[in-house]
């Protein structure tokens, strides 16, 4: 071995670097800010199913393709993006997602009928669908190893935010412009803002390395070594890697490399992401619906999904606490059944309005504990050079499962279960999801990334 290969590598040097909130910190929020986005038009789904109900006199089934073409899509975007972002670079689909976004949700505002606007929703979540992969790996590929799980934690702490913001900002026009189309319109302009704003991100250090673009790799980590007041000492490249083109069937080689690398880990992260998100999305999207069928005006049962959103910030902030000193897979262990139970109270004493705010505010609280330590612990678990493709593939599922979860909800299970034992059924999933986590998959706390 040579007195080079005895040198650190690039990568290796990133991860070292001291913490500085104009430089990495700078990265966080304006990935966060994409989240966010995200978290506001997933919920949109939650405010646009009773209003286009009346709007368009929709039957349940009917009414649940709204929220389902636009999950469906944000799947699509989810595998497509991750993967594209490990074949093309972070930067420059971190860029692509809110535009595509942007465009498709002002043409579903003006849409004539609810199959062009199932259209146009499937096609802006699908940008949309691109933000989470692609922000947690940018993000996670700048951040110093001994705070990667705090942030990437704290990443999802803009999650409750843009949630609570869109119940709050639908039951103000609901209350004012009393028009459905300005719960949508309504988001466009800051996310073309953010939008521009991301074209000044630096491309992944991380990523270029493990691409062997030598050149670009030293200016981005010189730099960051400059700007952070990082040690100077010398470093090394790996042996380049030639970058595959881009094509479809690149982006469905990366799907078997993901199960390749170990199928015992993929299926945890598959599991844990499904069943997780799919207790979330269920409360999310059905949870208005739900409450004014209890005798909920509409603007109080937007405000009451808005609060059980807000409290999540809560959640987050707890997570981010202990993420580094329980590690990953305990608090998974804990919070995630939880959540699933108390939103079966929370059916139980549906006719008991100040007992569904409090176990609703219980429930926002639980899951938003749980959920940025799943984003975390998932985009850990792989290389860098199947970082996207690994977390993407699996939101892809769990995004599938939300979509046609909530479909199946309305549709068979809640008109023959009753809304208690769905959801226990979903509850049960997480458990068996985490019972495999706690059995097959690694600990990630501190643990470097490849």
């Amino acid at each position: 071995m040579t007195q080079t290969e005895y040198l650190p590598t690039g990568d290796q040097i990133v991860q070292e670097l001291p913490w500085r909130w104009k430089v990495q910190g700078k990265i966080f929020l304006i990935g966060g800010l994409g989240f966010m986005f995200d978290a506001w038009d997933v919920t949109l789904n939650g405010v646009l199913i009773p209003l286009l109900s009346d709007h368009w006199d929709l039957a349940p089934a009917q009414a649940a393709w709204i929220g389902t073409a636009n999950l469906v899509g944000m799947a699509v975007g989810a595998f497509a993006w991750g993967s594209i972002a490990d074949l093309i670079g972070r930067r420059a689909a971190f860029t692509a997602t809110l535009l595509v976004f942007s465009v498709f949700t002002v043409l579903g505002a003006f849409a004539p009928d609810i199959v062009w606007f199932c259209i146009f929703r499937f096609i802006a979540g699908f940008g949309l669908g691109g933000c989470v992969p692609v922000d947690y790996a940018l993000v996670g590929e700048f951040t110093p190893r001994r705070q990667r799980g705090r942030v990437l934690t704290a990443m999802d702490g803009w999650w409750p935010v843009g949630a609570a913001l869109c119940g709050f900002v639908s039951a103000g026009i609901m209350a004012t412009i009393a028009d459905w189309r300005w719960t949508m319109l309504v988001m466009v302009l800051p996310a073309l803002l953010v939008f521009w704003v991301r074209r000044s991100v630096p491309e992944s250090p991380l990523y270029l390395v493990s691409k062997g673009r030598t050149e670009e790799a030293e200016r981005v980590i010189n730099s960051l070594v400059e700007r952070t007041g990082g040690t100077v000492r010398k470093w090394r490249l790996p042996d380049p890697e030639q970058a595959p083109r881009l094509s479809l069937g690149n982006v469905f080689e990366k799907l078997g490399q993901v199960w390749t690398f170990n199928w015992k880990i993929t299926a945890a992260a598959w599991a844990l992401f499904f069943s997780i998100l799919l207790v979330y999305y269920l409360a999310l999207t059905w949870m208005p619906r739900i409450l004014i069928g209890a005798g909920f005006e509409s603007a109080r049962a937007f405000l009451t999904t808005a609060g059980m959103a807000a409290v999540g910030i809560l959640g987050v902030v707890v997570a981010a606490a202990f993420v580094e000193k329980t590690g990953r897979k305990w608090i998974l262990a804990v919070t995630a059944p939880l959540s699933g139970l108390i939103l079966v109270l929370v059916a139980l004493v549906i006719e008991a309005p100040a007992a569904v705010v409090f176990w609703l505010l219980a429930y926002g609280f639980m899951v938003q504990v749980a959920i940025p330590v799943l984003y975390a612990y998932v985009s850990e678990l792989y290389p860098t050079a199947l970082r996207g493709s690994g977390f993407g593939w699996a939101s892809t599922f769990s995004r599938i499962g939300a979509g046609f979860g909530p479909l199946i909800f309305v549709s068979v299970l809640w008109p023959n279960l009753g809304l208690a034992w769905s959801f226990a059924l979903a509850a049960v999933l997480v458990l068996a999801a985490v019972l495999w986590m706690a059995r097959f998959a690694p600990e990630t706390k501190g643990a470097e990334l490849h």
